[in-house]
């Protein structure tokens, strides 16, 4: 037909888009090596394409800023994989969920968290430590502690629905104890600056959250 003009099909290439995700990784692994060495501050993105060996337009197409590139290897380093599935989605939360013993949901928590924090334990130091000085960062830092506030109580009213919790215990005294316990800042403690090894913190952790959150029956 005369003047009609052929769409254009969208152009997929399958070898790109493998070459793009290598590049991608390529470049947060050299973030996080950049990170844990010189810190986040003196980490600058000409450093983290030399690192990956990537040009800097590179690093600034895939992530746009430097705190762009820290929630992207968070993101990759808690899923440990990249999958776009959120913890609440994930298949181990769902089974500890649906763990009818308290008491075995609460030693499944233990071990997933030596698990995560040994993958992800340096990174957090270093959002910490960033938040103090970048407001993108900051706002990674919060949103950390309100997510993982979210999932510690959402387990705890699990085992206040069975009739788990110990007598006199509410499920927000409850869900206080187990996120203080679990936190972030109590793992980078003993672990980071004491020297616990991740096994050690998790027989200490499944044994005192019991306590707490169980009793002794």
């Amino acid at each position: 037909m005369a003047g009609s003009v052929k769409a254009k099909r969208p152009y997929h290439s399958p070898r790109r888009q493998e070459q793009a995700a290598a590049t991608r990784t390529a470049i947060l692994r050299a973030a996080e090596t950049r990170f844990d060495e010189h810190g986040y501050v003196a980490t600058t993105m000409d450093a983290i394409a030399a690192e990956a060996s990537v040009a800097l337009k590179t690093v600034y197409s895939a992530f746009a800023t430097k705190s762009g590139v820290l929630r992207a290897l968070w993101d990759l380093r808690l899923k440990g994989d990249a999958d776009d599935a959120p913890v609440s989605e994930r298949p181990w939360y769902r089974e500890m969920l649906d763990e009818p013993d308290p008491r075995r949901q609460l030693e499944m928590i233990a071990a997933n968290a030596r698990i995560v924090r040994s993958r992800i334990g340096l990174l957090l130091r270093t959002i910490r430590s960033a938040a103090a000085v970048d407001a993108d960062a900051a706002a990674l830092w919060q949103l950390i502690q309100t997510d993982f506030y979210a999932i510690q109580r959402t387990l705890v009213v699990t085992i206040a629905d069975r009739g788990g919790l110990r007598p006199g215990l509410d499920v927000d005294r409850a869900a206080d104890i187990l996120s203080t316990l679990n936190h972030p800042d109590v793992w980078l403690l003993l672990v980071g600056d004491r020297g616990w090894r991740p096994e050690e913190f998790e027989t200490w952790f499944t044994a005192t959250v019991c306590d707490q959150l169980l009793g002794r029956g």
